[in-house]
């Protein structure tokens, strides 16, 4: 059956996709055409086993980006393209082929959850409302926004990993909940000790950006590395130790740095002791041999990483919303803040339910030892 989109239906579709200017719609609408013909052609030989449906939407897609990267590429005007049949037929035919081979041919990993889930779409629809409300606020200028700025990178990333689960990508969602892990250590820091802290942070930024060659000037250069080198020597520290001084060397301004002598610049024995969150440091090893290609990435049973991961990342969420909650509530009206309590009423025990249920599943179905 054709649903092939008339011209009127056609230009309304193709308006609200906001196509960059410089791309003609009447060249796309006579390119659309032959495309869909031929897609409908194809559906029918039977070629994937099965007479598959052709949709419009993304076939459309694929036709107007492979335009776009036609005439940027060859720096020529659409109109241009009308004469030239060589390049139509190019650009329908590379349209086609990724339509069919993309969206019908589309390698799939076993799926556990949907995105429809309330698993992940109660957590999914909690992130998106925080990410929302966050980009009111002015970020990216770490003098001023350095703690909203790894507060939005956290819920991001978290979401990344529920993409990954949902398309049943275990082991890589692990991995990246890894990344999750460290910058939740370091918004905890930032967070609990203030501006102190966080301008520490932010000068340890800059002698990075230093160290990678991304100072322009050659003086200014030199005197960050004056500085920096001065700071080494009233530790003690050799230039063999600069890199892991620049990572972490912010440490030193935390206040109980220098009550326990065992702290390190590194990760596990730094980051993660002095933002007290160590109960991970297991999981944090286990995910760093996956991201290193270990052969638990290779041959590590999904389904207990994914299970794993929806865990620790409900748990990470938790602690982020108190965060969240403390800069959000404190920036905006009353009515609005009697709002959010509505809605975290009716949401957080909802994800504290399925959190409970979840974990008591995980405890009951696997043993302590790892599942490879």
């Amino acid at each position: 059956m054709k649903n092939i989109l008339n011209h009127e239906q056609f230009l309304n579709l193709y308006n609200q996709l906001q196509v960059n200017p410089a791309i003609d719609p009447e060249v796309v609408f006579e390119a659309y055409e032959v495309a869909y013909e031929g897609a409908i052609e194809l559906s029918q030989s039977n070629l994937f086993g099965k007479v598959v449906p052709v949709s419009s939407l993304p076939l459309l897609l694929y036709l107007i980006n492979e335009f776009g990267f036609y005439l940027d590429s060859h720096q020529v005007e659409c109109k241009t393209l009308k004469d030239n049949e060589v390049a139509l037929q190019s650009i329908i035919s590379l349209a086609v082929d990724k339509y069919f081979t993309n969206e019908h041919l589309n390698y799939k990993n076993v799926r556990l959850l949907s995105k429809y889930s309330p698993i992940v779409s109660n957590l999914d629809l909690y992130l998106n409302f925080m990410l929302g409300m966050l980009s009111r606020f002015p970020k990216n200028n770490p003098n001023e926004t350095l703690v909203l700025d790894v507060m939005h990178k956290g819920f991001s990333i978290m979401k990344s990993i529920l993409d990954l689960i949902v398309d049943g990508f275990g082991t890589e969602a692990f991995s990246l909940w890894r990344t999750l892990h460290e910058n939740e250590c370091i918004l905890y820091l930032l967070n609990k000790y203030g501006s102190h802290v966080q301008n520490a942070y932010v000068k340890h930024l800059k002698y990075g950006v230093a160290f990678r060659g991304g100072i322009k000037s050659q003086e200014e250069n030199d005197k960050i590395f004056a500085v920096l080198k001065e700071e080494m020597k009233a530790l003690d520290l050799k230039s063999k130790d600069m890199k892991k001084f620049i990572e972490y060397g912010w440490l030193t301004a935390i206040p109980d740095y220098n009550e326990d002598k065992q702290f390190k610049f590194n990760f596990r024995d730094g980051v993660e002791r002095l933002a007290e969150l160590s109960a991970y440091s297991k999981l944090y090893e286990m995910a760093s041999e996956i991201s290193h290609s270990s052969p638990i990435l290779i041959y590590s049973r999904d389904e207990y990483y994914l299970r794993l991961v929806l865990l620790t990342v409900y748990e990470c969420f938790f602690r982020y919303e108190k965060i969240f909650s403390d800069f959000y509530l404190s920036r905006i009206s009353k009515e609005e803040a009697e709002r959010y309590a509505v809605m975290k009423k009716t949401y957080y025990s909802i994800l504290f339910f399925i959190y409970d249920k979840e974990k008591k599943r995980f405890s009951k179905t696997y043993s302590k030892t790892a599942q490879k």
